[in-house]
């Protein structure tokens, strides 16, 4: 596995108590494959993409990534790991307004200090993944709201990482863009072997994914076989 969630526990202040967000969730992702988590708003999905993507520490429970625990590493540490193995695909796409399509893609990795002939090369390959290859010198204002959103799918794998994380990817998104969206996701996802877990409330497109989880109160409910 190289996602895994293991009760998984997490509560926010609410007044003189705590409110339960995620109740002893366990999930298991493989690489090449995934998992879509559905539920009503408020219902938990965002606290668990959020606690996977080690941006908010648990109360309870252990997030592993590429075999390696995240429990006790500093904050520096956990930002290296992002850095490296996880990819965040935002439900607004968030484009510097500035930048070309390829140059979204290439500062990320020049964080990272690649040689720029390298990265140049890799933001061409995946322009080219999700089918816009042709549109590498457009900016934010020159593409349709799809054409942003794979922009932003594309940043999230610049760095190679082993888990891609998708937080509602269609919301802004009418239904014939939403499906395209949808199976580019499920598409690269096998193609670069990523462990892969999409947050949604719409399980309109969700035919081609691996495997759907509900999230309900906090609790993550899987298909049968999947248990």
């Amino acid at each position: 596995m190289s996602l895994r969630l293991t009760d998984i526990t997490l509560t926010y202040p609410d007044g003189d108590s705590r409110l339960t967000a995620l109740d002893q969730v366990t999930l298991d992702v493989p690489r090449g494959s995934l998992t879509a988590v559905v539920g009503p708003s408020g219902s938990g999905k965002s606290s668990l993409l959020a606690v996977a993507a080690t941006l908010i520490t648990p109360d309870a429970g252990t997030v592993t990534i590429d075999g390696l625990a995240t429990t006790g590493m500093a904050r520096g540490e956990l930002a290296e790991l992002r850095r490296h193995k996880i990819g965040i695909v935002f439900q607004q796409p968030n484009l510097l307004p500035s930048l070309t399509a390829a140059e979204q893609l290439q500062v990320m990795a020049h964080i990272d200090g690649r040689t720029p002939r390298t990265v140049r090369r890799r933001a061409m390959e995946l322009l080219d993944a999700v089918g816009l290859a042709d549109q590498a010198r457009r900016r934010p204002h020159q593409l349709s709201g799809g054409q942003r959103q794979r922009v932003n799918i594309a940043r999230a794998l610049m760095n190679d990482p082993t888990v891609l994380l998708v937080d509602e990817p269609t919301s802004a998104l009418d239904h014939e863009r939403g499906a395209a969206v949808i199976d580019l996701i499920t598409r690269l996802t096998h193609q670069q072997t990523s462990a892969t877990v999409l947050v949604t409330h719409d399980r309109t497109h969700l035919t081609a994914v691996d495997r759907i989880a509900e999230v309900r109160d906090g609790r993550l409910r899987l298909p049968a076989a999947a248990r």
